[in-house]
């Protein structure tokens, strides 16, 4: 065993935040060894592939192989990431994930996903993490972010409920509140649009009833069916960026083989 990987291995977590380049090639790293593992661990070339793509991605980015080195280096002094040894003429690359978070695998995928997208409603991650690992529904998604907000991993940027949004916690500190006056400057104009058409609209008739348990029940019931289209729209709009980004895959493959047989 390397130095690395038994700096990988050491126990209890150690993550802390990291910077956008930093947090694309962990998730990156995290991905391909769920998605694709034949090619994990990854090349250099085949990472900076995985960083630019445009399927999945939120920002989407343009980096360079020296950008994807660099924060290559600063994961490993961190334990997050490193370098296997005896497997060819070309470097590459693992991960750590799972003891520099201590998370298992299907928190792993949550964050995973929260790194490589951003801030997302219950229902966009649950139809995102879907392609790495199964999540049967909303309630089966909400104990796994309990657990993560356990450990102190994510958090919500609005209030729980229908449309709550969460992000991962790992954004440097200028980030996260850039992130939490964003989310909080939406609450204030949906509040403020609420209130004014509450004000331009004519005053109820006093002899409309109040809702019944029944209208009641109904009503929850819709908002219920609602959230779940929601999330099977999600999963319709993930399975065509996946149709897409298997071809996009397709030729990173081919373009990392010609690397390492240029290489050889």
């Amino acid at each position: 065993m390397s130095e690395l990987e038994g700096a990988g291995q050491a126990a209890g977590p150690r993550w802390q935040p990291i910077g956008p380049v930093e947090r694309r090639v962990l998730g990156v790293l995290v991905e391909k060894a769920k998605t694709t593992p034949d090619a994990y661990p990854m090349t250099l070339n085949a990472l900076v592939a995985g960083c630019n793509q445009k399927s999945n991605r939120y920002p989407v980015m343009q980096l360079a192989p020296e950008d994807v080195d660099q924060a290559l280096d600063r994961l490993r002094q961190l334990g997050a990431a490193g370098i296997v040894q005896g497997l060819g003429r070309v470097d590459k690359y693992r991960h750590y994930f799972y003891e520099w978070l201590g998370v298992d695998k299907v928190e792993a995928a949550v964050m995973a996903e929260l790194l490589l997208r951003g801030a997302q409603t219950e229902g966009e991650l649950r139809a995102h993490v879907a392609r790495m690992e199964p999540v049967a529904d909303l309630p089966a998604l909400r104990q796994l972010l309990a657990s993560l907000r356990a450990k102190g991993l994510i958090v919500s940027l609005t209030p729980e409920g229908r449309g709550h949004v969460v992000a991962h916690a790992l954004y440097l500190p200028q980030e996260m509140e850039r992130l939490r006056a964003e989310y909080s400057g939406r609450a204030v104009l949906a509040e403020g649009a609420f209130s004014a058409s509450q004000a331009a609209a004519p005053p109820a008739a006093s002899t409309v009833p109040a809702p019944s348990a029944g209208d009641r029940e109904a009503l929850a019931a819709l908002r219920a069916a609602v959230d779940e289209l929601q999330t099977q729209i999600a999963q319709l709009q993930h399975e065509v960026e996946q149709l897409g980004g298997s071809l996009r895959g397709t030729q990173a493959e081919l373009e990392r083989l010609r690397a390492e047989l240029g290489g050889a």
